[in-house]
């Protein structure tokens, strides 16, 4: 065969290939308009706290019928190029749910089956506690941002940890059929900083023998205080306080990866620190980042802004900040931690930013909120062909931790 009529059959199939996409995407994005519109009509009409119930009751009935398994098989990700070896785990894709959306751990095989390959309950603290008072959710539509201050509402570590141990499978191993699930802790609220260490280590012990991987949560703005223990000589104890807790109840032979979750309004030294002292104390990784207090850029009217109050800020505008966090942890501690991207990721783009700059795995809430049911499918497909264009030397499903 010529080279020119070879060139030709290339360019045949390549426009067939590409065809074939097209069709593929079509459907999705028309389901994709559909959910835009029931949020429009709907959904945005109601509280966004209530529309967050109505929402998730509606995934638990997904989660809790057979209904999971079939979901789970088509809208899981399956691409080899997708999977991810992290913190000693194996992730079916890199994209997983933050915590926040299920708080005391009774979704997790529904959000699974939409396609999360991993996702994190919490943050749920050592004494059962009922968060800010109401409204305490708010969205702010110009920028597909939320603002929250719910305040670690939840029922316990205990209760959570009863939920998951009712699911079947070891932690750490792979399960057929629900995801990876990490356990987010923070402090109570009545308890004060100087007895934070126990407290945290109260949380760490009820779910060491369910949590695949523990994330202690420092960075919430929305107790009182809990920022404070981001400096590294506050953070020490707790961090070690922890890790004992962990070894102790996790059963003999098994290590429960430890990370910890740190905003995005640290300043540059500050990051640096906890990076050190995350290397120093040999902790599995840390998540960057959690929400923001700035309002900075929004699009926003201000009178919407100020009926919103006060709160962590998630969404599109916190990206520029959550990726230079993710940036500065990268260059210095390098490949010595696992870093999980979070926080303004909306797109396939997005997400495969965040790895290129360092992250191993990433993880969405506001996104989600804003795409709709099929997003984390919409996302790992996208993330999919990312990698599979980039080729081996793009592809970031290495091992790592």
């Amino acid at each position: 065969m010529s080279q020119r009529a070879r060139r030709r059959l290339d360019r045949r199939a390549t426009k067939e290939r590409g065809g074939k996409e097209a069709r593929q995407e079509r459907p999705e994005a028309s389901k994709a308009t559909l959910y835009r519109l029931l949020f429009r009509v709907v959904l945005r009409r109601l509280p966004a706290e209530t529309a967050h119930r109505v929402g998730f009751a509606l995934i638990r009935v997904a989660g809790a019928t057979g209904a999971a398994g079939l979901l789970g098989r088509w809208l899981g990700p399956r691409d080899p190029a997708l999977r991810v070896r992290a913190l000693g785990l194996e992730f079916p894709g890199p994209l997983g749910l933050a915590a926040g959306f299920d708080k005391d751990a009774r979704a997790t095989s529904g959000l699974g089956a939409l396609g999360f390959g991993f996702v994190e309950v919490g943050t749920v603290t050592a004494r059962a506690q009922p968060g800010n008072p109401r409204p305490r959710m708010f969205r702010l539509p110009a920028d597909r941002a939320l603002v929250n201050r719910m305040g670690f509402n939840n029922e316990g570590a205990t209760a959570a940890a009863a939920r998951l141990r009712g699911r079947r499978g070891r932690p750490g191993g792979r399960r057929r059929g629900r995801p990876v699930v990490g356990v987010n802790i923070g402090k109570t609220r009545a308890v004060p900083e100087a007895e934070a260490a126990q407290d945290y280590a109260a949380s760490a012990q009820a779910v060491a023998d369910v949590a695949d991987y523990v994330v202690v949560n420092v960075s919430s703005p929305n107790t009182p205080g809990l920022r404070d223990l981001q400096a590294a000589d506050r953070l020490r104890p707790v961090l070690v306080a922890v890790r004992a807790a962990l070894d102790a109840g996790a059963g003999e032979g098994r290590r429960v990866p430890l990370l910890v979750k740190i905003a995005p309004d640290l300043t540059g030294p500050d990051v640096d620190a906890i990076a050190d002292l995350a290397v120093e104390l040999e902790l599995d990784g840390i998540i960057a980042t959690n929400t923001t207090t700035s309002r900075d850029g929004l699009a926003s009217s201000a009178a919407e802004v100020a009926a919103a109050g006060a709160g962590g800020l998630s969404g599109p505008p916190l990206r520029g900040p959550a990726l230079a966090v993710l940036q500065r942890l990268r260059a210095r501690a390098g490949d010595r931690l696992v870093l999980i991207a979070a926080g303004g990721i909306q797109t396939p783009d997005d997400a495969w930013e965040r790895l290129a700059a360092g992250a191993t795995l990433v993880q969405a809430y506001t996104g989600f909120i804003y795409g709709g049911p099929l997003w984390p499918r919409r996302m790992h497909a996208g993330l999919a062909r990312r990698a599979r264009a980039a080729g081996p030397n793009g592809d970031w499903s290495r091992e790592d931790g």
